[in-house]
């Protein structure tokens, strides 16, 4: 049985300190007895409203009615954008998306127009406009819908940039990172994440603890245990220095987790006991339940099967008082193992039943819950269709307006001279870009032609690699290999299709790459490969360009070595250039060199060649420079450190 690891998702309208909460909305109304104007009365209920957003959703939902009443009485436009923003959010507490969506909605129409119309509260109305598309991408997130979570998400973006609220951007921030994990995509993820804890630390924000949190839980994900507890003691300091037991008793339950994984049981029962005591000292009963389903789980897979029966039967317990099914469900199917595997046949049989029974309402839950996302989705559709009818519609009323004043301004013969310059100068561009872009295309195919003799050459060496593994390793392991080895050709065979792909891809597909040559040679080395935050998501490289390089760093750096060896693979950006960098800590470029020639080769590699052909080819279809640049390292000795290869080329992103 396994579970989840937990990365939490942040939101501005559910806050982890509810008393302060309370008293600012104590505080307000009585402000609210005192005002006289209808204006100041308006924006008040606002605030008090968007007060109870961590608390009480009933009285958000409440005074968010009465504010738009009034905002539409006195025509105040902003505060009714502002009030539909509270009532949304308040429905999507209490679980109403449909109605949370359609009162989004509207307020984002109230805050375009605003926008676009007037400059009076203009930063106050885009702060509203970036707080409806985040909350519409919490919705969709909620449901599983990541195109169009990620999609709201960037809108949101794009505006607290442009505003500098930094706050709220780190929490979209980590809101993206959810969601390209939840896609599997781990070095977007990690990339997000990153960018979300560097902007909390530098304010100072109180939630830094649950990002740094998601971090750790990432490195769990990819098996880099050392990154995984720097992150996660790291997340115990700030919970220290902003406490929040929610967020402490969920680090406990993965820091569990983590050490369940890395065989530290001492450790991980520790770490799942202090959760409990976290989740107990603000009653929560959904995260003590999780814990135990943990710790029985883990003394099932020990064998210990009588310590393990009576944690799951309070994480039973638990999930049955919240009504959670999956719970239920979870608790159910561990009882019932527990009971067979100690000889009690009756009672395993009752609790399997008990757990197909939830299983079942689970699943009539599930398809529930996918049919009102269909609607909900169908219904949000047709109103931005809509949306977008009506905004076309305006542009060409703008766009008509602005003919007449042009015709009415300038005199015929000016006009048609002028359209006659502007038809050549149209019809001179066309003729250029035709010239340029069948050129480009030229160099393009010509660069393919040389990406696709990369591939025979790296065939050739996998298949050689797979021959030597199972004559060293045995079939078991060879199976293995076999299976990353088909991973890894998959991927290159999509890429072959490419000229170019993302540098997330071309990460990846080293990785896979580094991952096979690790288990050939029984992990003599181990790697890192990192990227710059600078480097935007559609940037892109040549495929299986870096890929002849880590190998040469392998073969005739590390593997002569004959001792624990380390590759570093990074990506940067320098003087608005891509700047690759493989550096190794091998033998050195000389001694690799006096090793060749006492080998006999039957073998002349081409990999290298092709490789600065392609470099010639990117020069020429880009007419920026493109280079290699290959030294070895030393110390202050003299000594031979390793090898660095740096690859200088030109910025390019997919089309």
């Amino acid at each position: 049985m396994k579970y989840r690891i937990c990365f939490v998702l942040m939101s501005w309208f559910c806050h982890l300190f509810l008393f302060g909460q309370e008293k600012k909305a104590d505080s307000l109304l009585l402000l609210l007895q005192n005002t006289k104007t209808d204006i100041e009365k308006v924006q008040l209920l606002n605030q008090i409203s968007d007060s109870y957003k961590g608390s009480n959703p009933e009285k958000m939902e409440n005074y968010g009615q009465q504010a738009l009443k009034l905002s539409q009485k006195i025509k105040y436009k902003s505060e009714e954008g502002f009030a539909f923003l509270n009532i949304g959010i308040a429905n999507i507490i209490k679980g109403e998306y449909i109605k949370a969506l359609d009162q989004f909605y509207v307020a984002q129409s109230l805050f375009e127009n605003e926008i676009a119309s007037t400059t009076d509260e203009k930063v106050k109305n885009k702060n509203g406009l970036a707080r409806t598309y985040g909350s519409i991408g919490i919705v969709f997130s909620e449901q599983s819908n990541y195109a169009k979570a990620l999609h709201y998400y960037l809108k949101a973006v794009a505006i607290y940039e442009e505003i500098k609220d930094e706050e709220k951007l780190a929490r979209v921030y980590n809101n993206i990172g959810v969601v390209y994990r939840a896609q599997s995509e781990d070095f977007k993820a990690l990339d997000y994440f990153t960018k979300a804890q560097k902007i909390q630390e530098k304010n100072g924000d109180r939630t830094v603890g649950i990002t740094t949190t998601n971090i750790g839980n990432l490195h769990v994900k990819q098996k880099n245990y050392n990154q995984a507890l720097h992150y996660y003691t790291k997340a115990l300091r700030l919970f220290e220095k902003y406490p929040d037991a929610r967020g402490l008793g969920e680090l406990h339950n993965n820091l569990g987790l983590y050490y369940k994984a890395i065989n530290e049981p001492k450790k991980a029962m520790e770490s799942w006991n202090l959760a409990i005591a976290s989740f107990d000292s603000i009653g929560d009963k959904f995260g003590k339940s999780d814990t135990y389903l943990h710790i029985g789980d883990y003394l099932f897979e020990q064998n210990k099967f009588q310590e393990a029966l009576p944690n799951a039967q309070k994480a039973l317990a638990l999930s049955k008082d919240l009504n959670v099914l999956e719970g239920i469900a979870l608790a159910e199917k561990l009882l019932s193992s527990i009971y067979e595997k100690s000889n009690q046949p009756q009672e395993s049989l009752q609790h399997f039943k008990l757990y197909k029974a939830a299983q079942d309402s689970l699943i009539n839950h599930q398809n529930i819950r996918k049919s009102v996302q269909a609607e909900m989705n169908f219904a949000f559709e047709k109103k931005e269709a809509l949306h977008k009818k009506e905004l076309e519609k305006k542009e060409v009323l703008i766009s008509e307006k602005a003919k007449r004043q042009t015709l009415q301004l300038l005199f015929v013969g000016l006009f048609v001279l002028l359209l006659s310059g502007i038809a050549f100068l149209i019809y001179n561009r066309i003729q250029l870009k035709k010239t340029l872009t069948l050129q480009k295309e030229l160099a393009e195919y010509e660069q393919k032609a040389l990406h696709l003799q990369m591939n025979p050459h790296f065939v050739f060496n996998c298949l050689g690699s797979i021959s030597s593994f199972i004559v060293q390793n045995g079939t078991d392991s060879a199976i293995k290999y076999l299976s990353k080895f088909s991973k890894l050709m998959r991927l290159t065979l999509e890429y072959s299709k490419e000229s170019l792909i993302p540098i997330d891809k071309e990460m990846e597909s080293l990785q896979n790459y580094l991952e096979l040559e690790q288990l050939r040679f029984n992990n003599v080395f181990s790697f890192d490969i990192s990227k710059s935050s600078d480097i935007e998501d559609d940037m892109a490289i040549p495929p299986l360009l870096l890929q002849p390089f880590v190998e040469n760093a392998i073969i005739h750096g590390l593997i002569p070595k004959k001792e624990n060896g380390q590759i570093q693979i990074s990506f940067s950006i320098r003087n608005e250039n891509l700047i690759c960098t493989i550096q190794d800590n091998g033998i050195g470029i000389e001694k690799s060199k006096e090793l060749k020639e006492h080998l006999v080769s039957i073998h002349k590699s081409m990999a290298l060649d092709i490789t600065k052909k392609r470099l010639e080819m990117m020069e020429a279809s880009t007419a920026q420079k493109a280079n290699v640049e290959i030294k070895e390292i030393k110390n202050e000795l003299g000594e031979i450190q390793g090898t660095k290869v740096v690859l200088n080329l030109p910025i390019q992103y997919i089309k």
